[in-house]
């Protein structure tokens, strides 16, 4: 079978957005996007799914980081869809549940082409205002992925009270999840309709 890989650029005048991915790579990752823990957390994707990962992303973050972080989940999006074509033989499912210290964070993803996100994932006893934007930061992250990828994406934190802990537990478990469902299983399209 042929690599599953490619690469997207998106330009605007708040951001400069490049990602190279391989789905089927060894989890190799080069990222460099201004923001040091958007970073941290796409480096944990990658290797935990095994995939090759490539970004160069800067933007406007002396405003605040949102504008780079939604065009990083746009342009990761289109790229994912763009890496699985008609997705023919994929196992399509995929699921993780994956503990960080004292975070448990499932995640179950459906490559369906009905976008959708649940994003479970604050619990109101522990955040902090401080924290409360970093938290809805990653969750527009994961929604403009989802849908631009044409995924079903749920998030659910069982428990866990550190910001980090959980974010991180998301993104691992996202890896290992998407991993599954994008893996080559047979000829077929998974889906009674005929396509995806």
């Amino acid at each position: 079978m042929n690599k599953r890989l490619s690469e997207i650029h998106r330009k605007t005048n708040e951001t400069d957005v490049y990602i190279k991915l391989n789905i089927e790579g060894e989890g190799n990752a080069n990222i460099k996007t201004t923001i040091p823990f958007l970073d941290h957390m796409l480096d944990l994707f990658a290797r935990h799914g095994m995939f090759d990962l490539e970004v160069l992303a800067s933007g406007d973050t002396e405003i605040d980081e949102h504008h780079l972080i939604e065009d990083m989940g746009i342009s990761f999006g289109k790229l994912i869809k763009r890496c699985l074509g008609d997705n023919r033989g994929i196992n399509r499912f995929g699921f993780a549940s994956l503990p960080m210290d004292d975070s448990l964070v499932e995640c179950s993803l459906d490559i369906s082409g009905r976008a959708y996100l649940v994003y479970n994932m604050m619990d109101k006893k522990f955040v902090i205002a401080d924290e409360k934007e970093k938290y809805e930061l990653y969750e527009h992250f994961l929604k403009s992925l989802a849908f631009n990828a044409g995924i079903t994406l749920h998030f659910n934190l069982r428990y866990g009270f550190n910001l980090h802990h959980n974010i991180e537990a998301a993104f691992k478990a996202f890896g290992r999840a998407l991993k599954d469902a994008v893996e080559v299983t047979s000829d077929i399209m998974p889906s009674t309709k005929g396509c995806i």
